[in-house]
């Protein structure tokens, strides 16, 4: 990680192994199975990680390493989350079924509302994440621009803290 120009701007570098976490609903597990078997070799280049019962079915069924986190409903999609914040995750595949309510849902929006805030590549169907995986940028380094949260914080305290001071000043 490292600091553009812009203070108001980080540039993060997505390695040319990328850390690529595998989550599927129930619905969608077997369409993840064959996408995996289909790029296997390709993901056999990068870390994997995935939630729950996706992920040990990748490992037992396919042979690819995978670092298993909780299922989705028990806090799989939130470490996940969690892994994007601490610059740790590149990619997320995540075969999602819009046909079938999830006890989770709202997990499963904070996960994706977090891959949208550090600007995380997601793909939500096999289409997009065949384009995603045999883009040329999967083989290369990659860099990212994303909002320097510790900035913003910053300016917002000194702003905060003027308004203080002025108040305190009016009084």
């Amino acid at each position: 990680m490292s600091e553009t120009n812009n203070d108001n701007f980080i540039t993060l570098t997505l390695g040319k192994q990328k850390n690529i976490a595998l989550i599927a609903h129930d619905g969608k597990k077997q369409e993840m199975l064959d996408w995996c078997e289909w790029n296997k070799e390709i993901l056999s280049k990068h870390f994997l990680s995935g939630t729950g019962t996706t992920a040990r079915m990748i490992t037992d069924k396919i042979g690819l390493p995978v670092r298993i986190f909780n299922s989705g409903p028990l806090g799989g999609d939130q470490q996940i989350g969690a892994k994007i914040v601490e610059g740790v995750l590149d990619f997320i595949v995540f075969f999602t079924d819009p046909l079938t309510a999830q006890p989770h849902d709202t997990d499963i929006r904070a996960l994706l509302r977090i891959a949208l805030v550090y600007d995380i590549p997601i793909a939500t169907n096999r289409s997009s994440a065949d384009f995603m995986i045999t883009s040329p940028l999967m083989n290369e380094e990659y860099q990212r621009q994303v909002l320097n949260f510790h900035h913003q914080a910053r300016k917002r305290a000194d702003e905060k803290l003027q308004d203080i001071a002025e108040i305190s000043e009016d009084i």
